[in-house]
């Protein structure tokens, strides 16, 4: 009895022909060796239509670049970004204001009814403004800076992390196809065997165990088939959430990475912690500058009628309002800005770290995938040799079938754990990217 589990075939003496069996082993074996490649999401089920193109990107796929485009617009990270920048702008453009704060408006009116009631008034209007301290208008524009770049580096944080769910989701739709394809596969092939068998038993050539064997065999595979079905349809609903499309990702368009070549630009994460550091050292500087509050300049008018059928006087009137800055107000803000400042220069030395130990263990990952990559294909190509040597000794025969059957299974095994370990080279090679900082 023949078993197809995953890429390889579990083989149970039957007393069924030669050349059958030997087809459907071939077929069940030939399922690992085909490339891992997404297919659309909307595609149709079944054997030929999850089947994968030989060349080419699949029909309706999208690049990787253009999957993070659509998936950054529904994300509610831009929408942070977007608010970010927003008031970053709107802090730069009241560092750029004439004033410290929003000017007030001054009212005055005195009289003498509840004392002498000698016609005595006196009248006052007036605007208050909130005058810059020395040095501090331009340490409000510096902070506003540092806060717009770090807002424009916590955007490209976020949509970093986001492609990092994207790389994710896209190798993990590519596996699921590969499963599914193979499943599809797995199923048809012991179809037509559970078929030939049954004829072969009306024709009185095989016992009935073996008809019921290669029937139940054909269950089991129609029961993997759904089951790897389903969860080709969840990574379908994964990526489609994160992207809203039906096009599944072509992983095989990723450009290849230099080992050799330094990343253009810096790693997002770590510009972001570099501005972070900048922002909280503007503050600290901006605080400085700030050790009271601001002084206040008055100007207005003043209506004066004296009584007593005296003529009225008018005066300008200027005023200057002058707080004082003690350490009750300056202490507390000095100490929680300083504290700023530390603990951002210590997020950045160990993030600087942690990011120079993710990139070498990538790294390492990688390597180690290749090397399992070239150990399985040398493995593959030596078990389909000794197939073929095996092969030619039972037709001449000098082997049993059992042997030859264990041999093509073996093979068929060895090319299931090749196309297996690709996928994981390239998902490997996505994580490095990713861990490099470099976007799709």
């Amino acid at each position: 009895m023949l078993r197809a589990a995953g890429p390889g075939c579990r083989i149970v003496w039957s007393t069924v022909k030669p050349t059958t069996w030997l087809s459907a082993c071939v077929i069940v074996g030939s399922l690992a060796g085909g490339p891992v490649r997404a297919q659309p999401a909307a595609s149709a089920q079944g054997p030929q239509a999850a089947a994968p193109t030989s060349s080419g990107p699949a029909a309706g796929s999208i690049t990787l670049g253009a999957a993070l485009d659509a998936a950054w617009q529904r994300a509610v990270a831009a929408r942070e970004s977007e608010g970010q920048r927003r008031r970053a702008d709107a802090d730069r453009a009241a560092a750029g204001a004439f004033w410290a704060a929003p000017p007030s408006l001054e009212l005055s009116h005195r009289d003498d009814r509840l004392h002498s009631s000698a016609g005595k008034r006196e009248t006052g209007i007036g605007v208050a403004v909130a005058l810059w301290l020395p040095g501090q208008r331009a340490a409000r524009a510096g902070t506003a800076e540092a806060a717009a770049a770090q807002a424009g580096a916590a955007g490209q944080v976020a949509r970093l992390r986001l492609a990092g769910e994207l790389r994710e989701a896209a190798w993990q739709l590519a596996a699921g196809q590969a499963e599914a394809n193979a499943a599809d596969k797995q199923a048809q092939a012991l179809k037509q065997l559970a078929d030939d068998v049954e004829r072969r038993v009306r024709a009185g050539d095989l016992a009935r165990a073996d008809a019921l064997a290669a029937q139940a065999e054909y269950l089991a595979a129609t029961a993997l088939q759904s089951d790897m079905r389903q969860r080709l349809r969840a990574a379908r609903a994964r990526w489609a959430l994160l992207t809203g499309l039906t096009a599944a990702p072509d992983v095989k368009a990723a450009p290849a990475l230099d080992e050799a070549a330094a990343p253009a630009a810096p790693h997002p994460e770590l510009q972001l912690a570099r501005q972070s550091t900048e922002l909280a050292r503007q503050r600290v500087d901006l605080m400085r500058l700030s050790r009271r509050e601001a002084p206040e300049l008055t100007l207005g008018l003043r209506h004066d009628v004296p009584g007593r059928a005296e003529a009225s006087q008018g005066s300008l009137v200027v005023g200057l309002r002058l707080p004082l800055g003690t350490d009750d107000r300056n202490r507390p803000l000095q100490a929680a800005a300083l504290a700023e400042l530390d603990v951002a220069r210590t997020h950045e030395q160990r993030l600087r770290e942690r990011v120079d130990s993710d990139i070498a263990a990538a790294r390492e990952a990688q390597q180690s995938a290749q090397e399992q990559l070239d150990a399985e294909t040398a493995r593959a190509r030596l078990l389909r040799e000794r197939a073929a040597l095996i092969d030619k000794s039972f037709r001449a025969g000098e082997s049993a079938l059992p042997d030859l059957l264990r041999a093509l299974a073996a093979a068929a095994q060895a090319d299931g754990a090749v196309a297996r370990q690709t996928a994981a080279l390239g998902l490997a090679r996505a994580r490095l990217q990713q861990t490099l900082g470099l976007l799709p």
